[in-house]
């Protein structure tokens, strides 16, 4: 049985009071013409004994009774009922042919809202949320197309100069790692697409298992060694021995993402921290580090595909990690937070339930 739901936005009835007052002081005006003409038939001694003639008076008042009625009827239904439903059609047939930028403005000038109010209202809301995609999916294939083409551009470009038999050994060395190191982005960038759509269109989680997070934590950590060694950065951890049950492999690109950017932006000598701790049946984890931070207004757009907050260190990624951790952590149903200040370091929170 489907329960009926009451939406508390709507504050205003289908008909106004305004209405049924203009309908009863039509029926008034009516009923008083009526008795005004049998009067004036009484008085001139029309209906004494007439019984056809009553009967006929009768009749054609409740004709006009009626006729009057359903034009009024008219009046409402077009007024409530075809003339939103005609503006609710011409905007839907523009949204159609790819106008997102309609919006259907209130009938009512009381500010109130009836159904068909609040109607419009979600309709107006859907063409804004398409509006948005339709920009993000413009936006994110105008990135991947630049993204793709600077590489791709150095390749070709210093391939043709390798051509040239005049090259001493150190500038033909120089060219040779110049195309390689573009080669590797190119590839970290159609890897990281291709994960990135595999997530968004995934719904199902097949390779869900019980694991040693916290020994994922570790080998994830270990592995940026080298890196956090060569700018002197100290490393700590405080780890709990945590087992959950997740797809390994999606988790290790949240972990992958997040230590890469604390590496990243943490300057020489500086310090970055992992923690795990179960709380409330969740586990926490953090990955703090003292580098340049974040300023508000930017970490409100650093989930966003293709966004690099720090345009100086645009070269060293593509802007798809952060995506890749939001989506990661939505899809196994957690949370992920930031915590940061320009100038004091960033903290990432992930909350999984254990």
């Amino acid at each position: 049985m489907i329960k009926k739901y009451k939406d508390p936005r709507i504050n205003a009835g289908y008909a106004s009071i305004k209405d049924f007052v203009m309908l009863l002081l039509t029926q008034a005006v009516l009923s008083a013409i009526f008795m005004v003409s049998m009067r004036f038939f009484m008085d001139w001694g029309m209906l004494e004994n007439n019984v056809p003639f009553v009967k006929v008076i009768i009749d054609v008042y409740i004709v006009v009774i009626a006729a009057i009625s359903l034009a009024i009827m008219a009046f409402f239904r077009q007024r409530s009922w075809s003339r939103p439903m005609r503006s609710f059609g011409e905007a839907a047939r523009k949204i159609a042919t790819g106008d997102f930028t309609v919006r259907i403005p209130p009938l009512r000038k009381d500010g109130k809202k009836d159904f068909v109010e609040v109607m419009f209202d979600d309709f107006n809301t859907m063409a804004e949320e398409l509006s948005g995609i339709e920009t993000m999916r413009n936006d994110f294939i105008a990135n991947v197309s630049h993204e793709i083409k600077t590489p791709l551009s150095l390749i070709q470009s210093y391939a043709a100069a390798l051509q040239d038999d005049t090259l001493k050994a150190e500038e033909r060395r120089e060219y040779t790692r110049t195309i390689i190191e573009a080669s590797q982005k190119l590839s970290v960038l159609v890897t990281n697409i291709l994960k990135l759509n595999k997530l968004e269109n995934q719904g199902i989680i097949p390779g869900a298992r019980l694991f040693d997070l916290s020994e994922q934590l570790r080998q994830c950590a270990a592995s940026f060694a080298e890196l956090w060694e060569k700018k002197n950065i100290s490393f700590e951890a405080d780890i709990d021995e945590i087992k959950v049950c997740y797809d390994e492999s999606i988790l290790e690109i949240v972990w992958n993402n997040l230590l890469s950017n604390a590496v990243k932006f943490t300057g020489p000598n500086g310090k970055i921290f992992i923690s795990l701790k179960v709380k409330d049946g969740f586990a926490v984890i953090s990955v703090t580090d003292t580098g340049i931070g974040i300023d508000k207004n930017i970490q409100k757009h650093i989930f966003n595909k293709f966004f690099q907050g720090d345009s100086s260190r645009a070269g060293e990624g593509n802007g798809l990690g952060l995506a890749l951790v939001k989506k990661s952590i939505e899809l196994l149903g957690g949370t992920i937070s930031v915590d940061s200040a320009p100038g004091y370091g960033t903290t990432f929170t992930v909350c999984l339930k254990v």
